[in-house]
């Protein structure tokens, strides 16, 4: 099961993060209108709680590895997306900003060439963490019967199926238990230690 739980929390935290880089760059270039309307949006997701966030989009696709990635990203992106914007607003003011707008530099090679590697600091253990975020988050999902479907080997999935065998042989339901704790507890130490 560690193939299918890896490979969603690192498809998880890959898409959020282009997605959450690209609407926080154009959020605090734009500003405005657009700058309002991304952060309702980011903040209306944030003020649902995300596995019951993850549990409705979930009922609205149907269960699958594909839309339980697409269903956490969803939940994770405005980490992200507000993450960036904070990062490029404070950038935005600084002088060798000003210098390279006055040097003729386009919008878009000053975001992504001038701006951004600055703000990449704290992103990179913002998805360092994320990524054992989500690796909860979908065996939530699994846990539920709403995340990756059996046959495929999924944590979550593993514990649900074993359930009925918690009195007679609890050590089926230990094994996928402990994948979790020790793959998300090894993941935290390196995103702490960055």
């Amino acid at each position: 099961g560690a193939r299918i739980s890896l490979y969603i929390g690192v498809a998880v935290m890959s898409v959020s993060m282009i997605v959450g880089i690209a609407l926080g760059l154009a959020t605090a270039w734009y500003g405005g209108l657009f700058d309002v309307i991304i952060i309702r949006i980011m903040d209306l997701i944030v003020s649902i709680p995300s596995l019951v966030l993850a549990i409705l989009i979930m009922a609205v696709l149907e269960p699958s590895l594909t839309n339980t990635i697409i269903a956490v990203t969803i939940v994770y992106l405005p980490r992200y997306v507000r993450l960036v914007r904070a990062s490029a607003l404070a950038e935005l003011t600084k002088d060798y900003v000003t210098a390279a707008k006055v040097a003729g530099v386009r919008p878009l090679r000053l975001m992504l060439r001038t701006v951004f590697p600055n703000c990449a600091a704290p992103l990179i253990v913002q998805a360092a963490l994320g990524i054992s975020d989500a690796i909860l988050e979908a065996a939530g999902l699994g846990f539920l019967g709403l995340g990756a479907q059996p046959p495929m080997p999924e944590w979550g999935t593993m514990l649900a199926d074993s359930r009925e065998f918690i009195s007679a042989a609890p050590w089926i339901m230990m094994m996928p238990g402990l994948a979790i704790l020790v793959t998300v507890l090894c993941i935290n130490l390196v995103g702490d230690g960055l």
